[in-house]
């Protein structure tokens, strides 16, 4: 056994505290969000279903709409060309959005770099901020680069360059220990905020590329621009390598374990908290109940979340750090999974979910109590084994948040002094005196929304 004396132990623990502070100054000071995000909400174009054409022409036509929704930001899968060697379907497919066949084009299946950039001027003058997805891991089989550069490639022993995975064989992964590949990607990159004016970029399998490329990238483009980043990773370095947001897989996906009744509403306290814990508190986590991802290989929103949609809905848009994602045809509702290779366009039709969305983003827009950074209270009702509840504040601004995240109505009461005063129930309205005796009467997977103006 190691015998540790009173002074070691204090040595000990002082390093301890010296580590933990160095690392709180350090994400301070590599996290610098614009302006304009911290009570922002993204929504993701898939361009390829939203119209029968797929054009961007087609869709700069759901601008006004998607702007009376009240959407910000607005992210679209790659725009940039598909290769053609080596996709899983036949030539006749259309092949994945993300193998790459050239970084500094626009995928003619969409349109023109014209078209593009007159869509990004529309957009920026209603208001909108336009990010891209951008794929650094990997690129497509007939990407110029394979010919002209392989030392950008990744090896087998046989010298032979490889997929990122075995179930990719339609990409080839990029080999980030060679320099003039991290300059080249960097230079990819600039080009689109210098040419087209974008605000940022979506990373796709942002933590297989090295942390230390991405420091070093969005150091860079920051120079020209304060782009919005946005990780397709859950690691709380990406942020102190300079990422605005991260993907919140560790909260949503319990969630779906909740709302199956395949775990206790009680354990999404400890994976809240731990996820507190572990990310600071100056971080985004984009927050969703479907992506396209989700959608095309795991199951629509309802397949995932069942008749609590709305309610996980309402918790992505509320919740502590979010930035919360809506994804193309949600304001439908979309309920279908959409094809991933192939024309398979969204069905626009009643647009059923376009209030319920409007009245949240609205809300996030107007009140600074639900902005990303504003302070998450849990909590506890007569009822917590059904119903999920807290608070969120900031700047005297207060907004409370409860779901009934179960198949049968629940009444209850909430004895915390904090949800106590007047407040207007957002979605019917009307002001209600919330005091201790008041009694919640909710239906299965019902919510309720309070502002406390």
């Amino acid at each position: 056994m190691v015998q540790i004396n009173c002074k070691q132990l204090k040595k000990v623990i002082l390093l301890a505290i010296c580590n933990v502070l160095f690392l709180c100054i350090s994400y301070s000071q590599n996290i610098s969000h614009p302006l304009w995000s911290y009570q922002t909400n993204i929504y993701e174009v898939n361009l390829r279903q939203y119209s029968p054409s797929g054009s961007i022409k087609d869709f700069a036509k759901h601008l006004s709409r998607l702007k009376n929704m009240g959407v910000e930001i607005l992210w679209f899968m790659p725009i940039t060309p598909i290769g053609v060697e080596g996709r899983k379907m036949n030539e006749s497919e259309l092949g994945s959005y993300y193998a790459v066949k050239n970084y500094k084009e626009v995928n003619p299946e969409f349109g023109t770099m014209s078209d593009w950039k007159a869509m990004v001027k529309r957009a920026h003058s209603m208001g909108f901020k336009v990010i891209t997805d951008w794929v650094p891991n990997h690129s497509a089989p007939d990407n110029p680069w394979i010919k002209n550069h392989p030392d950008f490639y990744a090896k087998d022993k046989e010298g032979n360059i490889i997929p990122p995975n075995p179930d990719w064989t339609d990409t080839r992964k990029l080999n980030y220990d060679n320099r003039e590949l991290r300059d080249s990607m960097i230079d990819a990159m600039k080009f689109w905020i210098r040419e087209t004016n974008i605000d940022g970029f979506r990373c796709d399998v942002a933590g297989e590329v090295p942390t230390d490329f991405w420091k070093e990238c969005i150091a860079q483009l920051k120079k020209i621009k304060n782009v919005f980043m946005l990780a397709e990773a859950d690691k709380p370095e990406l942020h102190l390598a300079g990422f605005d947001a991260t993907y919140a897989w560790s909260i949503m996906e319990p969630m779906i374990e909740v709302c199956k009744g395949k775990r206790k509403l009680t354990y999404m306290d400890s994976v809240i908290n731990n996820s507190i814990k572990i990310y600071p508190n100056n971080v985004y986590r984009m927050y969703f109940n479907t992506n396209h991802d989700w959608n095309s290989w795991e199951g629509t929103e309802f397949e995932r979340y069942g008749d609590a949609y709305k309610a996980v809905a309402v918790f992505t848009q509320t919740m502590y750090q979010s930035v919360p994602l809506i994804y193309s045809g949600q304001e439908v509702p979309n309920k279908k999974r959409l094809k991933f290779f192939v024309k398979d366009p969204i069905q626009w039709n009643k647009f059923e979910m376009a209030p319920f969305y409007k009245t949240l983003l609205t809300l996030r827009k107007n009140n600074v109590a639900l902005a990303a950074d504003a302070s998450y209270q849990k909590l506890i009702t007569a009822n917590d084994v059904a119903i999920f509840a807290y608070i969120r504040e900031k700047k005297g601004r207060k907004i409370s948040i409860i779901l009934n995240l179960s198949n049968q109505p629940q009444r209850f009461t909430i004895k915390d002094k904090s949800v106590y005063g007047k407040a207007q129930n957002v979605f019917s309205k009307t002001t209600e005196n919330l005091v201790r005796t008041h009694v919640y009467d909710l239906a299965p997977w019902d919510y309720l929304v309070y502002d406390y103006k």
